[in-house]
C-alpha cells in the first residue's frame, strides 16, 4: 500500500475536504491508521480549517499533530494562491519543511492523505506549482471531479496534464454534489469512466456514492 496519497480537485469547491476526511474515516474504520494533513492553507489563522472539518468527518478531536502544526506547516490568513497569501503575510513556503513534516507523518501512521489546495496548478511560490511538488516526490495523486457545470471539460484537462507532466494518477473521484442537474451528472461520470477505460485503465474511478456504501482500502492500494 502506498503510504502517502495526494487529494487534489479539477477546481476550488469540487469537495475535496469532504472526500479526504471521508477516504480517512473509512480506512481507520478497515482497520489502516490513516492521517490526513494539508501542507498549506489560506484564509484562516491557528489550526486549518480543512483539517477541523476531516476530524469531524472522521469523528475525532484534533490530534496532537494538529496542534503542533505537522498536519499543516503552513496556514495563511488572506484567502488567495498561497504564493500572494506568503507574500502578503512575508512568511515564506518552504516545500522542504512540508516534505519532513510528511516524514513523520509516515513514520507514525500506516496512510497519510495529503489535501491539496485549489486545482493541480496552483502556484506555492512564484517559480513553483502544486504539480512540480508531486512530480519531483512521485505522489500518487487522487483528482477529485465534480458535477458542476463545465466540470467534464476540467476533468479531461486535469486528467492530460497528468499524463502529459508524469504525475502518477492513480485514481479519479466523482463527486456528484452538488447535483444542479441528475442527467447531467450521471452522464459526466458514465463519460469520465468510459474515458479512462479507453485511454488510461490503470487509473481507477468511483463515484462517491459508492465510497459511502463500500470499504475503499481497493481504491487506495
Amino acid at each position: 500500500m502506498n503510504k502517502h496519497i495526494f487529494i487534489s480537485g479539477i477546481d476550488t469547491d469540487c469537495g475535496k475536504t469532504y472526500i479526504t476526511g471521508l477516504l480517512a474515516k473509512s480506512m481507520n474504520d478497515n482497520g489502516v491508521k490513516c492521517i490526513t494533513s494539508k501542507f498549506v492553507q489560506t484564509g484562516c489563522t491557528g489550526v486549518s480549517e480543512d483539517l477541523i472539518e476531516h476530524r469531524k468527518i472522521m469523528g475525532i478531536d484534533l490530534l496532537p499533530e494538529d496542534i503542533d502544526k505537522i498536519t499543516c506547516p503552513f496556514v495563511y490568513t488572506f484567502p488567495a494562491s498561497p504564493h500572494l497569501s506568503a507574500q502578503i503575510d512575508k512568511i515564506k513556503f518552504d516545500v522542504n519543511a512540508v516534505i519532513n513534516k510528511i516524514e513523520i507523518l509516515k513514520k507514525r501512521y500506516d496512510l497519510v492523505l495529503t489535501e491539496g489546495a485549489g486545482g493541480l496548478t496552483v502556484p506555492l511560490t512564484k517559480h513553483y506549482l502544486t504539480s512540480d511538488y508531486l512530480k519531483d516526490n512521485k505522489i500518487p495523486l487522487i483528482l477529485v471531479a465534480s458535477s458542476k457545470l463545465g466540470s467534464l471539460n476540467h476533468a479531461i484537462l486535469s486528467i492530460e496534464f497528468c499524463k502529459s507532466n508524469n504525475i502518477q494518477l492513480h485514481a479519479v473521484i466523482y463527486n456528484q454534489f452538488p447535483t444542479d442537474n441528475k442527467q447531467i451528472a450521471d452522464s459526466s461520470f458514465l463519460f469520465l469512466k468510459d474515458y479512462l477505460a479507453q485511454k488510461y485503465p490503470e487509473v481507477k474511478i468511483s463515484h462517491v456514492k459508492d465510497l459511502l456504501k463500500h470499504p475503499i482500502t481497493e481504491l487506495i492500494n
